[in-house]
C-alpha cells in the first residue's frame, strides 16, 4: 500500500513503557507477552504506530510491516495507533531517508505487512 511516514520521538525513548500505547494490555496486547518498554522489543528502534491500528487492543497490534522509501526498506513492528500513514522513530526515519528525517519531516511510502518473525517476534 502507498501511505505516508512521519517520526515522532516517543517512539526513539528506550525507556517508554509499552503501557502508554495502544498495543499494551487487552486480549491482543503485547505485555502478557513479557514486553514492558519500547527497549525491550529485539527490533527496537524499529517501531511505532500504524494506520492498520484504529485504536487499543486492536487485532492488528504486533504485524510487521517492510516499509520502503527510494531504495532503502525498513522492517516495522506496529504497536500504537497512527491515523495519517505510519509513524516511527526518528532512529528508523533516518535509516529509511539516509538521515534525512528532520529535513524530510514526511515521506510518501510503500508499506507491505510481512511475518513478524522479520520484527523479531
Amino acid at each position: 500500500m502507498f501511505t505516508f511516514l512521519a517520526y515522532d520521538t516517543i517512539y526513539g525513548d528506550a525507556s517508554c513503557p509499552l503501557s502508554s500505547l495502544a498495543c499494551s494490555d487487552g486480549s491482543n496486547g503485547l505485555e502478557s507477552k513479557g514486553y514492558t518498554t519500547l527497549s525491550s522489543f529485539s527490533n527496537f528502534p524499529y517501531l511505532g504506530g500504524a494506520p492498520t491500528i484504529a485504536n487499543w487492543n486492536d487485532a492488528n497490534c504486533g504485524k510487521c510491516y517492510a516499509i520502503s522509501y527510494a531504495k532503502n526498506t525498513i522492517n516495522v513492528l506496529a504497536l500504537d495507533v497512527s491515523k495519517d500513514g505510519f509513524t516511527v522513530s526518528p532512529q528508523a526515519m533516518n535509516v529509511l531517508t539516509n538521515g534525512q528525517a528532520s529535513a524530510l519531516g514526511r515521506v510518501e511510502v510503500t508499506a507491505t505487512e510481512v511475518p513478524v518473525s522479520e520484527c523479531g517476534l
